[in-house]
């Protein structure tokens, strides 16, 4: 198999895989969900057990090959499985072109091989010279490895279910111990594909490169596991199209080609009516930067005209900053005490630097009660509800709230990890029919019936403050634009993170700020739809 590499213009980074269909997201599947489709692809496309795994062995080789030298110490560990045959046929490959790897192949007890990964074993077997191959049946004395090594990983794949065995757990700490760079293939040995609570860290692989095979698994997703797989790529071993497209999911993966298809281009003849009005209510006394980051995240966004109601302090800084947009007074001077009119205006958004004054509470409370389209509400529109909790229950329907996850426990209690945090976000979400975007590395948009939609683009340099208020000027623009609010908030995400990106290229991971983000909402945008 010839290995393709895509690489990311923004990032720079290598990927080996191809895009899937314009109209469909990337599918997040459970263990079960890509087993079907190994089936389904062995017994309708002609394609057997053997080739699929020599696709797996020919691109994790590849890469491999990509990064270091044959003259790298390398110890290969393969389970009696599937997993176990991939890293075999890794070893067969590597030994062709020049390696010399130490391969400990695990068949505890004897006769617990796959035939696939027994078909494997008696490959290297014939090979001359004999390559170190060691098959482990009882007790293991563990290889003197340090971190001039290369591990490869195949002692367990996604199938996991149950936790390592006790011997398992001792090669793995020792594998971690040894501060060898580490390659895993499917995942790393020890972590479930899907939920991993009360599944210690310390018994887990902790990879350096995992490369997943045809999928993303949603353990990667969750930053609970980001140390145990270190870096991810997908392997595309083109298993069946057919069946991909007809197995359901709930979770899924957005890439820049579905929001390109998402995304509606400008026709020649229209005018800022064509593109709505956004009404963006925040800021006050101190804080009315967050509003100016909200504001230019609506306007680069394209939205048609943007009105910003804010305390009477905040004029002179609104129109110095933004004066393309209009400036609607507060009766009070230093907070927001009331929203009047606000019916006239195709979309709303709340909370940039509003501020928990008593006064403010009041009038958020009062406003959300007579609310009946969807609206975005992020910052201290969502401590304020944290505070009155009943709020929730008059929310508009598919109203869109963007907390990070700080502001998610203060709103639904405390979770103990990412994955109880994304788990509630699913529940809360049915039971009061609103949209979350729950803001991190991967930010989870996560829709009432279910499903959730995560953000591939973005950078750890978008970890600066008032990036989160030019997110919600964003996905306001969009709703303001005539977008549904679920298409508003995946396209918002996916733009801003983009626009992060962008920004970085120049201002490198330390120097990214917020204004920095939203001079590139634009040029983010023309990139996504070229």
């Amino acid at each position: 198999m010839t290995v393709a590499f895509y690489c990311c213009k923004i990032t720079k980074k290598m990927y080996l895989c191809r895009l899937t269909d314009e109209n469909i997201y990337m599918k997040i599947f459970n263990n079960e969900d890509i087993r079907a489709i190994d089936r389904a692809t062995i017994e309708n496309e002609g394609v057997s057990s053997l080739q699929l795994i020599d696709r797996v062995a020919d691109g994790v080789a590849a890469e491999i090959m990509r990064r270091w030298r044959p003259t790298k110490p390398t110890a290969i560990f393969a389970g009696p499985g599937n997993n176990g045959a991939d890293a075999l046929a890794v070893a067969y490959i590597l030994i062709e072109n020049g390696w010399q790897p130490e391969i400990y192949l695990f068949n505890i007890g004897g006769n617990r091989l796959s035939q696939d990964c027994l078909h494997y074993k008696q490959a290297l077997e014939s090979m001359h010279p004999a390559p170190m191959l060691t098959e482990v049946t009882k007790s293991f004395n563990m290889p003197d490895i340090n971190s001039n090594w290369l591990v490869i990983d195949g002692l367990f794949g996604s199938g996991l279910h149950d936790p390592l065995p006790g011997g398992f757990q001792s090669v793995v700490r020792n594998i971690n111990d040894s501060g060898a760079k580490v390659v895993s293939i499917d995942v790393p040995s020890g972590l479930f594909a899907d939920w991993n609570a009360n599944n210690p860290a310390r018994n887990i692989v902790h990879a350096t490169l995992t490369i997943a095979i045809q999928f993303p698994r949603l353990a990667f997703l969750l930053s609970d596991n980001a140390k145990t797989v270190g870096e991810w790529q997908m392997l595309d071993i083109n298993l069946s199209e057919d069946a991909i497209r007809r197995t359901p999911t709930k979770f899924f993966l957005v890439e820049r080609h579905e929001v390109r298809h998402l995304l509606k281009p400008r026709g020649e003849f229209t005018s800022k009516a064509d593109y709505g009005s956004m009404l963006l209510v925040g800021g006050s006394f101190g804080m009315m930067g967050a509003a100016v980051f909200a504001a230019k995240g609506a306007l680069r966004s394209g939205v048609g005209k943007l009105t910003i109601h804010t305390a009477r302090c905040g004029y002179n800084i609104l129109q110095m900053s933004v004066p393309e947009a209009l400036f609607n007074a507060d009766k009070h001077d230093i907070v927001v005490s009331e929203v009047k009119a606000f019916q006239k205006y195709s979309a709303l958004a709340v909370g940039p630097g509003l501020g928990v004054n008593e006064l403010t509470a009041n009038a958020l409370d009062t406003l959300i009660k007579s609310m009946e389209h969807p609206a975005v509400f992020d910052a201290d529109a969502l401590n304020c509800i944290a505070r009155r909790q009943s709020l929730l229950n008059h929310l508009p329907p598919l109203s869109i709230l963007t907390p990070h996850e700080r502001e998610f426990d203060r709103i639904f209690g405390p979770q103990a990890s990412a994955e109880a945090r994304l788990l509630k976000a699913i529940e809360v979400s049915h039971h009061y029919n609103v949209i979350i975007v729950l803001k991190g590395r991967y930010t989870a948009i996560v829709r009432p019936d279910g499903r959730v939609y995560f953000n591939s683009s973005g950078t750890p340099a978008m970890a600066t403050g008032g990036s989160g208020d030019v997110l919600t000027g964003v996905i306001g623009s969009l709703l303001a634009q005539g977008y549904k609010p679920e298409v508003a908030a995946v396209c918002g995400v996916f733009i801003h993170a983009w626009a992060g990106e962008l920004a970085a290229e120049v201002q490198g991971e330390y120097g990214v700020i917020a204004g920095d983000i939203a001079d590139n909402i634009g040029k983010a945008i023309a990139q996504i739809m070229e």
